[in-house]
Formats: structure tokens, C-alpha cells, sequence
């Protein structure tokens, strides 16, 4: 297929997939990569999420390929456009005060719009600081979803105490929340979480540090407060790689992110002791679903002339989901 293919592959994703992709990298970065591409397939070994990031980023002539529909995001589908909406016609009747919305990068594209129609942004891991920072200058409040941790340990972070955030749970009656709770908070966190970075508690941390005190305990921010507080370090994906990459020979790591990563960390770092932060497998179960025998068949479909399992994001939605993105990349 030569220069008419592209394949792009997450972190996250096994080395048996990994081992045939062109770029490897997170969600926000494999879409930018995809945004400059000239290939007419893209073949995103991700999550559906990923997928319509890239679409919406690349030309109407190329086209973005998900080797399995069924590689979702359990954090993703933990928001939909029509909580959304209920939830925040709910929280504007219970305040005046000017919300601002921000979405991390992990949702549908549907939400995306929701915030880029609404005055708000996406953020990363990476610029969730920054993004937070632009949304509490701009308005009263900050809506956060769908990840509460991501939030939370942000907001924290930015000095803002957790007695000033509050928890909607679209599967409780008005959130879980009451008006006057929801008045007085300066941020309103999504209920959703990742199910990988759920698997880290705190009490692995202090394990951690008993047994092996030199050991440097990295997590995801993605991971509850209490192991984002235990933690020695904590950041984005790309953060946790180049502070691994930048360490001296001998460093000892545990790593509190996705199994598949911190593994290829250990094989890439052999001078570095690198282990993870859990003594369980935290695997990201829907990345898992791209297998080489369905990456296999996306090549044989385009080969065929036939592609199979294109990501194709609706013109009316991508307007308002571009406008979201556009405003991450200007601000951060």
C-alpha cells in the first residue's frame, strides 16, 4: 500500500500492534500527527474517541480507519450528549454565576461540540492546568467531565479545595446534588472515571515506599486524589515517558498507569528498574480489542478497494468540535 497508508498506534496498545505502526504516541498527539499526514488511509490503533479526533483534524480525502468498532472507552461512555444537556440545564437553574464547560480529550465527538458551542474547551492531561486556569478566568464555575479524578487533582493542584468542588452523578436524581450545593461550588465534577487508573489505591503507594524507599512512585493524574497526593510524581503519559527517558541509570520506577506501557518502559529502559505500581495487571481492555488479525483485515479491505470501519464524524457536529479543539491549541 506504500505512502497511501499510515498506521498510528497508542501507547497503550499491545507490541504486537505497536511493532507496525509508523507513530506511536498519546490521543492529542497521534492527532496531530494524522492532521499532517498526506496518506489517504489512516489506521488509528486506538480508541473511537482517538478515531474522531483524527477525522475531524485531517481532509474530507482521507480517510480514518478503527480496526475494531468495539474499541470504546469505558471513561467515554460514562458521558453522553443527553446527560450533558440534562445536567446543564440543571445546573444553570440552580445558579447566575457564568459556567464554563471543559471536556477532556477522552469523550465522544458529540461532546466535544457541547463544549465548543457552549463557550468552553477541551483539555488534555497535559494542559488540564493551563485549560482549567483559562476556564475559571473566563466564567464563575468550571463544569469538568467526564473524568472527576483528572478535576479534582487539577483543581488541587491550582490551590481550589475539595470543599469547594462537588461530585454530579447523572444516575442519581438532579446529579446527586442539591441547588444550594450547587451554588456554592466553584467546580462541578463529572462522576466518570478511567477503569485502568481506578486499579491504583493507596495503600500500593505505601507499599511501595516501605519496601523499596528509593523507588520514585510516578502515576497518571487520572488516578483517585489519594494516590495522586501519595505519589512522588505525577503527570500526562508524555510526562511519566521523558521523566523515565531523563533518568539515570539505576533509577527505580513504579509506574501507575497501563500495563502494556510500563512493560514496554521496562524493555525499552533495561539500565532502569521499572515496575508497576500495581501487583495486578491493569490492562485498558477496549485498546486491547485492536488485534494484528483485525488490523490485518483493514488492510486487506483497503487493498480490496473496500475499507472497512471508516470513522466518519458528522459536518454539523465537527463545526462545533473543531471550534473546542481550536481554542486548546490557541490557549495551550
Amino acid at each position: 500500500l506504500g505512502s497511501k497508508l499510515v498506521i498510528l498506534g497508542h501507547h497503550y496498545q499491545q507490541d504486537d500492534v505497536i511493532s507496525f505502526a509508523d507513530h506511536t504516541g498519546d490521543s492529542l498527539g497521534l492527532a496531530k500527527d494524522a492532521a499532517k499526514l498526506s496518506a489517504k488511509y489512516i489506521i488509528f490503533c486506538g480508541v473511537h474517541f482517538m478515531a474522531e479526533t483524527a477525522d475531524m483534524l485531517t481532509k474530507d480525502s482521507q480517510h480514518v480507519i478503527l480496526p475494531d468498532l468495539n474499541a470504546g472507552c469505558s471513561m467515554a461512555d460514562m458521558a453522553n450528549a443527553d446527560e450533558i444537556d440534562r445536567a446543564w440545564e440543571n445546573i444553570q437553574s440552580a445558579t447566575s454565576d457564568k459556567i464554563i464547560p471543559i471536556t477532556y480529550i477522552n469523550c465522544t465527538a458529540k461532546l466535544k461540540a457541547f463544549v465548543g458551542k457552549n463557550d468552553g474547551a477541551i483539555c488534555t492531561s497535559s494542559n488540564a492546568k493551563k485549560m482549567i486556569n483559562w476556564a475559571l478566568d473566563k466564567g464563575d464555575k468550571l463544569l469538568f467531565f467526564p473524568d472527576q479524578h483528572l478535576g479534582r487533582n487539577t483543581c488541587s493542584e491550582l490551590g481550589i479545595s475539595l470543599d469547594e468542588m462537588l461530585v454530579y452523578n447523572p444516575n442519581l436524581q438532579s446529579g446527586g446534588v442539591t441547588k444550594d450545593q450547587i451554588a456554592k461550588a466553584r467546580v462541578i465534577l463529572w462522576y466518570g472515571f478511567c477503569s485502568v487508573h481506578q486499579g491504583f489505591n493507596a495503600e500500593q503507594v505505601c507499599q511501595i515506599k516501605k519496601d523499596s524507599p528509593e523507588t520514585t512512585v510516578i502515576v497518571h493524574p487520572e488516578c483517585s486524589y489519594e494516590v495522586y497526593k501519595a505519589a512522588d510524581m505525577a503527570g500526562s503519559t508524555s510526562f511519566i515517558i521523558d521523566t523515565i527517558k531523563k533518568a539515570k541509570a539505576g533509577s527505580s520506577f513504579a509506574v501507575g498507569t497501563e500495563i502494556n506501557l510500563v512493560n514496554r518502559l521496562a524493555k525499552d529502559y533495561p539500565k532502569l528498574n521499572i515496575t508497576s505500581l500495581s501487583p495486578y495487571q491493569c490492562l485498558c481492555t477496549t485498546m486491547y480489542r485492536v488485534r494484528p488479525r483485525w488490523l490485518l483485515e483493514s488492510l486487506r479491505s483497503i487493498k480490496k478497494n473496500h475499507p472497512i470501519n471508516i470513522i466518519k464524524v458528522e459536518e454539523s457536529i465537527q463545526k462545533n468540535a473543531l471550534k473546542a479543539l481550536e481554542r486548546m491549541l490557541q490557549i495551550s
